[in-house]
């Protein structure tokens, strides 16, 4: 009888058990497809119905909505662990922000000890935030059912030892725009290919350039609402990478690494990526690489990175988005750092070729992703140990010598543009109308920013200059940077006066550095005025182009004179020439009676004024895509037909102007009597790979209206100019004579080739004007110091 009772209750327990793991859907019960299969992507509505269904089913998921993207659709993420400790979120998120700023507990070791051992290491899992990298995006619907379902011991570890933080995407507009193209072109020559548009409205690829400058509203999200709530000791950001090289890339990173990083960042993240790769290996991963490629040098990727934690890049080789390819072995190729047809210390074990699929992409990602969980788990008193001395050393008095904090030039600082950003990233200034060093009073500079305090490596990083150190190979040819090589905002936003504080100092207490948005500008229903040309093989200079003009409408308005307004025109629109418009207000009037002999009104034409080319190589913009390789509709460039359209306009009264490498294009097609010094020159004689050079501005000219003469340029793959015949030339803007002068932050091998030459001139043709900016004055919308300049230009 006992037996027969005891079997009754294990087959009752067995059946709520079981009954319990099918109410935890798999990916493939809400989307219909298993997250990895070929030729299968998932919307962003299909992404976010699966997780709201597993936050209904889980008591180990919480899902939540924590604003809108830039088109308007959910931002989103999850928070998982075990059912305790989603009961205790606050909890836990009290103690991390104690030991993220030791001021709260008055750096006392004891309370630091005990907090260490009460807290639990968090862990943020980044994915998406390139679109075209489509396999995060589907792993995090395959991490998060793992985690909500599995009963193993390692993963109840997991859950019980660490809150992971899942963002399924940071840019979910993206997720859409690829699905949509992926599913338009699939089963035609075109399937697997990028769109003709960028997958984020504004930036494209660039929103992974955005962590220090915060400019896009899914930054602004992630870092208000996520890291700045939360502080994780790890984030796990996943990408993938080119189809023909290592098949996964983890940290550590290749040299430089930004001196702001703290040794203990370091050291966290070397660990962490070493113990990655060497357990994926172990278990018959092939094709990884660390300490190659990708560097650790700017801010703008890595904002844990200044905020106590360890960033783990984890990049894993691409297909053709959902489409599998079959890579042969001899096309293989390595990157810097490593061959990924020979085996080395860094890469290992050679991956043999052979076909990639969608699934071995999810595969490595995932398996990775539980990797780095299960470190976390297992080594959580040491991770939170390693984050408090990252706290301590920051908020540390400064002693005698050390850089105390920086102050600011009021007069010249106006808005403090660079301070409010500084803010978003919780860094902390102070006001005092009557500052004193050492006892001294100083006029003027009166906003002080302390380094003692959990942040200030973050603005110091900000606030100085770079200096890039020249990395050459075996050849004399230098290693290009990964990025760029400049990241002074003070610079870029024109607040860049300012004054090194090594010494003691009196200020008051720290307002509350409110940064905020924008507020919402109202404008009057006015017809576009200016015309801003959008290729089809997408730039993001343009995007960017596009940010700064929507963001920015009110200032331009009020520079020139009269409201702005902009229409994009692409290839076609260049190439049929008609750079006019019905007025908006416009109603056509009816024909004249029949035999009346009258003929029809004229319509009014309303001409644009000036029509702006952002960033993008010449070749592209004259061809554009080749046919063959896009529909007909997207192939094609501005062509023939197209500039001698833009000679017409320009030679009636128009304007045109053109930003960066656009410049070669004018200098070519309208024979302007002017010269690119830098064209053919080898990188051994000349490279300046994104730095921040000095120009001197001929203040007398409209252009430079209201500034000071001494200004700024963002040089990359940059033009500078020679004139040739000064007759209908006016120069703007030049570097300095004395080649020394030339750098202001970043790395300038060959400044002496563009010394004394120009940087951004104007030509008069006809009636009208091209002005050629040989930088991008609007750089990733963080060169506040140059819109005027931008601003000025597109007036006629």
């Amino acid at each position: 009888m006992l037996k027969k009772i005891l079997s009754v209750f294990i087959c009752g327990c067995l059946w709520t058990i079981f009954a319990f793991a099918q109410t935890i859907p798999t990916p493939k019960d809400v989307i219909s497809f298993t997250p990895g299969d070929d030729r299968k992507l998932a919307s962003w509505n299909q992404v976010l119905d699966y997780f709201q269904k597993l936050d209904k089913a889980s008591d180990r998921v919480k899902f939540e909505e924590i604003g809108k993207t830039t088109m308007g659709v959910p931002f989103v993420y999850a928070t998982i662990s075990s059912p305790a400790n989603l009961k205790k979120l606050e909890f836990y998120k009290q103690i991390n922000a104690k030991l993220a700023d030791p001021r709260l507990i008055k750096s006392n070791e004891k309370i630091a000890k005990q907090l260490i051992k009460q807290g639990k290491t968090i862990v943020l899992i980044t994915c998406g935030v390139h679109s075209n990298e489509v396999g995060s995006t589907l792993s995090s619907m395959l991490i998060a059912e793992k985690l909500a379902n599995a009963k193993d011991a390692e993963t109840l570890k997991i859950l019980d030892e660490t809150i992971i933080l899942l963002v399924p995407s940071l840019n979910p507009d993206g997720v859409d725009i690829i699905k949509n193209w992926y599913d338009k072109t699939l089963g035609t020559p075109y399937e697997g290919t990028d769109p003709p548009e960028l997958y984020h409205k504004y930036v494209g690829h660039d929103n992974n350039r955005d962590w220090y400058a915060f400019t896009q509203v899914e930054t602004q999200l992630t870092v208000d609402k996520i890291h700045n709530v939360w502080h994780p000791q790890i984030v796990n950001d996943i990408h993938q990478q080119g189809a023909f090289g290592a098949r996964l890339f983890l940290p550590p990173y290749t040299q430089p690494v930004e001196p702001n990083v703290p040794k203990q960042i370091v050291e966290g993240y070397t660990e962490l990526g070493n113990f990655v790769a060497d357990s994926m290996r172990s278990e018959g991963f092939a094709g990884i690489t660390t300490d190659s490629t990708y560097d650790a040098w700017t801010p703008a990727r890595a904002y844990s990175h200044y905020h106590g934690g360890v960033r783990i890049l984890s990049e894993t080789a691409s297909a053709r988005l959902a489409t599998p390819i079959t890579v042969p072995f001899e096309r293989l190729r390595g990157d810097q750092g490593y061959d990924a047809k020979v085996e080395s210390k860094n890469f290992s074990p050679v991956w043999k070729g052979g076909e990639w699929h969608l699934r071995d992409i999810t595969n490595y990602m995932t398996t990775a992703a539980f990797k780095i969980l299960k470190h976390a788990s297992a080594n959580r008193e040491k991770w939170l140990s390693r984050f408090y001395s990252i706290g301590k050393e920051a908020v540390r008095p400064r002693r005698k010598g050390e850089l105390f904090a920086y102050a600011f030039d009021v007069e010249h600082n106006a808005n403090f543009p660079l301070l409010q950003t500084l803010a978003k990233a919780g860094v902390e200034y102070k006001y005092e109308g009557n500052l004193k060093i050492n006892g001294r009073a100083v006029e003027n500079y009166a906003l002080v920013l302390p380094m003692n305090q959990p942040y200030g490596a973050f603005a110091k990083a900000l606030i100085e200059t770079q200096k890039y150190p020249d990395l050459l190979d075996e050849k004399g040819l230098p290693i290009p940077p990964y990025d760029v090589t400049a990241h002074s905002l003070g610079l870029l936003m024109g607040s860049s006066r300012y004054m090194e504080v090594r010494d003691s100092f009196v200020i008051s207490k720290p307002n509350n550095n409110s940064a905020g948005n924008n507020p919402t500008r109202v404008f009057p229903n006015v017809s576009p005025n200016f015309l801003l040309y959008r290729s089809n093989v997408p730039t993001m200079d343009e995007g960017w182009t596009r940010w700064v003009f929507d963001e920015y409408s009110q200032e331009i308005s009020e520079r020139i004179g009269y409201y702005f307004k902009y229409i994009s025109a692409n290839d076609h629109k260049i190439r049929e020439g008609k750079f006019y418009h019905l007025p908006d207000d416009y109603d056509e009037p009816p024909p004249p009676p029949p035999g009346s002999g009258s003929k029809a009104e004229e319509p009014p034409k309303v001409f644009y004024k000036s029509i702006i080319f952002a960033d993008q190589s010449p070749k592209a913009m004259l061809e554009g895509h080749p046919k063959g390789t896009m529909p007909d509709q997207y192939t094609g460039g501005i062509g023939k037909e197209g500039v001698a359209n833009l000679k017409k306009f320009v030679e009636d009264g128009g304007t045109l102007v053109f930003l960066n490498r656009a410049s070669d294009f004018a200098i070519e097609q309208f024979n302007l009597p002017i010269k690119d010094v830098t064209f053919g020159l080898n990188r051994k004689d000349f490279y300046i790979p994104g730095s921040i050079l000095r120009t001197e501005l001929d203040t007398n000219h409209k252009i430079a209206k209201g500034m000071e003469k001494d200004s700024i340029a963002w040089f990359e793959n940059s033009p500078a100019f020679e004139v040739l015949d000064k007759t209908n030339v006016e120069i703007i803007a030049k570097y300095p004579d004395n080649p020394k002068d030339i750098l202001l932050s970043g790395w300038a091998l060959g400044a002496e080739k563009i010394a004394g030459k120009a940087a951004l001139v104007s030509v008069k043709i006809g009636k009208g004007k091209i002005v050629l900016f040989g930088f991008r004055p609007q750089y990733r919308g963080q060169s506040l110091a140059t819109f005027p300049l931008f601003f000025n230009a597109i007036a006629n």
